[in-house]
């Protein structure tokens, strides 16, 4: 007999952004809610392992179940906040959109239900928020003092005050800056030392008391302002992925110093969008092509991507054959543009 209501939520390795182009990498973290009567977690993949371009990119299905339609939404909703994963872009904001939207909830569902509803569901997130701007710079901060912790231990003198991560300076209030990039916006966090913690300016706010402590689980337990927060904080060279409050948020620490590389835009140089197998290639060097003209078919993850002419224009060169692997960003041809 039927009985109750279920819901299945498939993660994928893709970016609904860019029409749900299959995504790969590794998957430095992830970590799903607890298993239960009325949870289940079908996955085979695990914190470390590669997403590529030879397999189907789902990573799990999280199921959930209830006795009727709005108590399962409500687990399925909790159970997708609970859900983390970092390294790779996934469809997890977008399984969250169409879960919190009342259209979804009332059960007004058919095949263009993405399309009608398309503004609200890929809607750019805003800037994060102040909290999440000190939880980040906390977890940066703990880093910093771990490691210099660290390199002090393995020294021939570890009480140098080389060694000190305090701030402690003579006769002056030692003040620091951290700069975040997040969606090409660039936003700063003055911090100054004290006994134990700090006091953070924030875009919105000044002189907020803050505290933390960095786990070996890549958690962290903060203060600020008097108020206890918790974060999973997931660093990858200058890239964070900071969990908090059952959303999560991609930023970057700004170097001044870092250089930085990119594809012309009118260049006549096309990339390729995703990694994959080159499967059909439509044009020669010296082909005189239209905006719009098929150049060539990439194929990944049982999905095919053509890419197609920006402009008027005659193809200079061809960089790859048929069967050929690429890589994301690889150059696939050069065209000789005879319009913007």
């Amino acid at each position: 007999a039927i009985r109750g209501h279920a819901i299945e939520a498939r993660i994928y390795a893709e970016d609904p952004a860019r029409d749900f182009l299959p995504a790969t990498g590794r998957l430095d973290h992830l970590r799903f809610p607890e298993s239960g009567p009325n949870l289940r977690v079908d996955g085979g993949v695990r914190a470390g392992d590669e997403v590529t371009v030879h397999y189907d990119p789902m990573i799990a299905k999280l199921i959930v179940w209830d006795e009727d339609r709005p108590a399962t939404l409500r687990r399925l909703r909790a159970a997708l906040a609970e859900t983390q994963v970092a390294g790779l872009t996934t469809n997890l904001a977008f399984l969250a959109a169409v879960a919190d939207h009342p259209a979804y909830g009332a059960g007004d569902l058919a095949t263009d239900f993405v399309a009608r509803h398309e503004e609200a569901l890929f809607t750019p997130r805003a800037a994060p928020q102040d909290d999440v701007l000190a939880l980040a710079s906390l977890a940066v901060l703990e880093q910093r003092r771990a490691d210099a912790e660290a390199q002090a231990r393995r020294s021939g003198d570890p009480h140098s005050p080389w060694h000190l991560t305090t701030g402690w300076r003579l006769n002056v209030e030692t003040q620091g800056r951290l700069d975040f990039l997040v969606g090409g916006e660039r936003l700063s966090v003055t911090l100054r030392y004290r006994d134990g913690g700090y006091r953070l300016d924030l875009p919105s706010r000044s002189d907020v008391a803050a505290r933390g402590r960095l786990g070996p689980d890549a958690k962290l337990e903060a203060e600020l302002a008097g108020r206890g927060l918790r974060a999973t904080v997931v660093r990858r060279g200058r890239a964070l992925t900071l969990f908090a409050e059952g959303a999560g948020h991609e930023l970057e620490l700004y170097d001044p110093l870092a250089s930085t590389t990119g594809a012309e835009t009118g260049s006549g140089r096309l990339t390729a969008p995703m990694p994959g197998k080159v499967i059909q290639v439509h044009v020669e060097p010296g082909a005189r092509i239209e905006r719009g003209a098929p150049l060539l078919v990439l194929e990944a993850m049982k999905m095919e991507h053509a890419i197609v002419a920006p402009g008027a224009a005659v193809v200079a060169e061809v960089r790859y054959g048929v069967g050929e692997l690429v890589e994301e960003g690889a150059e696939l041809l050069v065209l000789e543009l005879e319009e913007a």
